[in-house]
């Protein structure tokens, strides 16, 4: 078996849990694969008895078994535009802060790695959403998990964000934005803007702007087999667009199209965790003292 292994980085303090996992993967005879950078950040400050294999590209996850994400859920993020199409099922530890996504604890370190060798896991599947567009975006990675935001610059005026739905008019959007978020990312930007919670297996679209102009503007759920197109129109040159965590400055000439992806990003879930339970323990969904 080979996992490979991605994260942005570690403290000093969390490195400990890293060297339990090579423990681990070691135990098991598991060869990690990992992320270059990343190693290139550890190996001078812990004991590297072994050599490990590493990897630059998406290119360069064959024959991978499973990615472990180490970070938070803007790490997982990251780790998904490496797996691409490929298949690969991708376990989150968190190292973060929220770790909604991540949702394993470092503490559950030795529980992750045994259901992944005796294939007693969950497999999640969760949808994408598809970036098309009249101009080269994002390197060709146009997909992602959480949501894709059309947005202004930062202190420069609201944009009129002109919104269609398989090419009939929807709205006029005079905001500071406008998401559009997958059932995953429901629970992320599109929530702090008052978006609702999806279940991950409701096959939608949540379309939520952000600071409207209008009293009677609310989010929106559409079916994920819809085409959402949009056009932009603003006092300044260009505004921004983002997939997830990743970003691009564009001009109001673009044209913009969001589709559901023809792939899915399988996430490894522990059999006693689910949606329900992440949304209480991490959202405090339903916290009520008199409970």
């Amino acid at each position: 078996m080979r996992i490979a292994i991605y994260s942005r980085g570690l403290e000093a303090r969390q490195q400990e849990g890293l060297k339990l996992l090579l423990a681990e993967l070691a135990y098991y005879k598991i060869e990690p694969v990992v992320f270059q950078n990343f190693f290139n950040q550890f190996y001078s400050s812990i004991d590297i008895s072994n050599k490990y294999s590493t990897f630059n590209c998406p290119e360069d996850l064959e024959d991978i078994d499973f990615l472990i994400s180490l970070g938070g859920d803007g790490t997982l993020l990251d780790a998904i535009t490496f797996v691409g199409d490929k298949g690969i099922p991708v376990l989150g530890i968190n190292y973060g802060r929220l770790g909604f996504l991540a949702s394993i604890g470092k503490d559950e370190l030795h529980i992750a790695v045994k259901a992944l060798v005796q294939r007693t896991f969950m497999n999640d599947k969760r949808t994408l959403l598809h970036l098309d567009a009249n101009m080269p975006l994002f390197n060709g990675v146009a997909y992602a998990l959480n949501e894709f935001t059309i947005h202004k610059k930062d202190t420069s005026p609201m944009i009129k964000i002109h919104t269609y739905l398989n090419g009939e008019f929807l709205n006029t959007y005079w905001a500071d934005g406008l998401i559009v978020s997958t059932p995953t990312g429901s629970t992320g930007y599109s929530l702090s803007c008052n978006g609702p919670v999806v279940f991950p297996e409701s096959a939608s679209f949540v379309i939520t702007p952000v600071s409207p102009h209008n009293l009677n503007i609310r989010p929106l759920v559409v079916p994920d087999n819809t085409v959402l197109s949009f056009e932009v129109e603003g006092r300044t040159d260009g505004f921004l667009c983002t997939l997830d965590s990743r970003r691009e400055i564009v001009t109001k000439e673009v044209l913009l199209a969001i589709r559901k992806e023809t792939f899915n990003i399988n996430l490894v879930r522990l059999n006693e965790n689910n949606f329900l339970q992440t949304l209480r323990n991490k959202l405090s969904w339903g916290l009520d003292k008199r409970n």
